[in-house]
């Protein structure tokens, strides 16, 4: 029986929530060549998919958190994966914006949690981890405590695994870069000569750049 890393990682590829284009790569916000482009808001249209992900979520909650008192989605990715979430287990629901609000209450965190209630994250997709963390410092900013982090799919990145450590945060995923090859290679979307350079690219993202295939005349 297959697990679930690699169930996964085969429906975001079959609905190209992940695509690879090693020889066309992506750039990222940040700047980066990236042979992989990551957009989990596409579960949401696969009745299937979204519903096995929710399932997939909040059984890796109740087994490894069992005190939670709070489910925090942040946005935008993973806000409504996380109301499903907290709609299942019966708790109550924030989702922490990327900044706050520029009217109004200016808000930073929708929703309530109160001093020493312990909150999951649900986040969508960890890469350097930077931004899932900053959500965290909100709602620790509020006096609560954050118990863990759940996400559908993390990339590997060392910087991240550091980043969490340093932080204090028990990060667990569903789904992960090396499965997602995994799948790729049996479902020959990509090619077995395409391995290295995907584990080349994620060992330091930063400094990548596609090399030239080479002719096959």
């Amino acid at each position: 029986m297959k697990k679930v890393e690699r169930l996964l990682a085969e429906k975001l590829l079959k609905i190209s929530a992940i695509i690879l284009q090693i020889d066309n790569p992506f750039t990222w916000a940040s700047g980066w060549n990236s042979p992989i482009y990551t957009d989990n808001r596409k579960t949401l249209s696969y009745p299937e998919i979204r519903s096995f992900i929710k399932v997939e979520l909040t059984r890796l909650i109740m087994e490894s958190f069992k005190d939670v008192e709070v489910i925090a989605g942040v946005a935008t990715g993973a806000i409504a994966q996380g109301a499903l979430v907290a709609d299942t287990l019966g708790l109550p629901y924030i989702y922490v914006r990327s900044t706050p609000k520029d009217h109004g209450l200016e808000n930073l965190i929708e929703g309530s949690v109160k001093p020493g209630q312990k909150v999951v994250v649900i986040e969508d997709l960890i890469s350097t981890g930077h931004s899932s963390l900053k959500a965290v410092e909100a709602i620790r900013a509020t006096g609560a405590e954050v118990i863990g982090m759940v996400a559908l799919f993390t990339y590997n990145f060392p910087i991240a695994e550091e980043n969490f450590r340093k932080a204090g945060v028990k990060l667990l995923t569903l789904s992960n870069y090396n499965a997602m090859i995994e799948a790729a290679l049996e479902s020959d979307y990509i090619l077995a000569s395409d391995v290295d350079t995907l584990k080349e690219w994620r060992q330091d993202p930063a400094n990548w750049t596609p090399a030239p295939r080479k002719s096959d005349c």
